[in-house]
């Protein structure tokens, strides 16, 4: 199964910075100077980038892969996904500890064991996260 894990918003100066929303609670890690991001595009063609350089641009990052050396080569990955394959992430070692994708599809039962629905997505946002639950009729 593949994770997404950030999106190019839109590019960030004339160097081939981009702005990425992430989406993932590691960006520490996927987005380090080294890494190596797999881009997908709306026409669902892969292309590789190696992370050059990133830092904090607010709630989002601003990162420079390498070969993309202009506005007009940022700007092209306008929209693109960052993804990686659920079975190349480490195990998680703590109890009650889940990563989104495992959530999905699990069903929901109030304390008192009366079915709401399926899990459909984790969603994050400012306040904290929240589960989309298809309900059940």
């Amino acid at each position: 199964m593949e994770l997404i894990v950030g999106r190019v918003a839109k590019p960030h100066g004339v160097t081939g910075e981009v702005v990425v929303e992430v989406r993932t609670d590691e960006p520490e890690t996927r987005f380090a100077p080294g890494a190596v991001l797999r881009a997908r595009g709306s026409d669902h063609d892969e292309r590789n980038y190696v992370v050059e350089a990133v830092r904090p641009h607010g709630s989002r990052l601003l990162v420079r892969l390498a070969g993309v050396a202009d506005r007009h080569a940022a700007d092209a990955l306008r929209g693109d996904w960052f993804v990686v394959d659920s079975e190349d992430l480490p195990p998680i070692d703590e109890p009650d500890t889940y990563y989104d994708h495992q959530l999905e599809g699990l069903r929901v039962q109030t304390t008192t064991g009366r079915d709401i629905g399926i899990v459909a997505e984790v969603l994050h946002t400012a306040a904290g996260e929240l589960l989309a639950v298809n309900r059940e009729a």
